[in-house]
């Protein structure tokens, strides 16, 4: 089924992991898309692979000229731009001791900045249609956080407030906002070396009610609804891919059904 036919989406961070999963699945369901990305070799590949409904451009999403540019360029090709994913992001583990300013600003730069330019920058463009949809990938971290994610989960809490203040000033331009939470996903910037968890991954998932890892298909599969027609009526929201864990988490010495 086609849910998104005709429509022009930018993917960014679209060469790997949730982004190429979310690429793949939008070029299948009819949409024209632009990655964005600095891994220039595969995701030239993978926009090869797909043929003549999806082009590769280097985006380096902390770039406000870069943004311009691929905007400009989905629109020369396509002729307009319905979907922003803004899915770019980095990770940095450390202890507050240990993260330095630079290591902070950095991850701030690209998880925090760049999305807010990828919003300007679709902006006139979605208002001249009247219409679009802007998906941000927060993360389970945008609701809770850990020990060591201090600078990661300022960001994506961050993207969460920015997500809200977008979608109530551009609701009454047709534009809806929105942001999707994933928890743990079997990805290469979460240490993923294969293409499917294996039973050792899903292990290390057991305290969570679904009791394994996430596949970026799973999230790929919430961007699409937020993509199409079906969420017309969702802005301003989270949307949480994470098998449980934001609930809680179970305790083995309760009894189970």
């Amino acid at each position: 089924m086609d849910r998104l036919s005709n429509r022009v989406a930018i993917i960014t961070g679209g060469a790997r992991g949730m982004g190429e999963a979310t690429v793949r699945l939008f070029v299948e369901q009819g949409a024209n898309v632009v990655i964005g990305d600095v891994l220039d070799e595969p995701g030239q590949r993978l926009a090869d692979s797909l043929g003549e409904r999806c082009r590769y451009q280097h985006l380096d999403v902390t770039s406000e000229e870069n943004w311009t540019r691929v905007v400009d360029f989905a629109v020369a090709e396509f002729g307009r731009v319905d979907v922003l994913v803004n899915n770019a992001g980095i990770l940095h583990i450390a202890s507050v001791r240990d993260t330095t300013a630079a290591d902070y600003q950095k991850v701030i730069a690209v998880n925090q900045v760049g999305p807010f330019l990828g919003i300007k920058a679709v902006l006139d463009v979605m208002k001249g249609q009247g219409a679009g949809s802007i998906i941000n990938i927060s993360s389970l971290e945008g609701l809770q956080s850990k020990n060591g994610l201090i600078a990661y989960s300022s960001t994506k809490w961050a993207v969460r407030g920015m997500t809200k203040a977008a979608a109530i000033e551009l609701g009454p331009l047709g534009i809806r906002v929105n942001s999707v939470h994933p928890g743990g996903i079997h990805t290469p910037m979460g240490g993923a070396t294969t293409s499917e968890p294996s039973e050792a991954d899903d292990a290390m998932y057991q305290e969570v009610p679904l009791k394994r890892i996430g596949r970026p298909i799973e999230v790929a599969n919430m961007s699409l609804f937020l993509a199409s027609d079906e969420s017309s009526y969702c802005t301003g929201s989270e949307f949480v891919v994470d098998g449980g864990w934001n609930a809680g988490q179970r305790m083995a010495q309760l009894p189970m059904s």
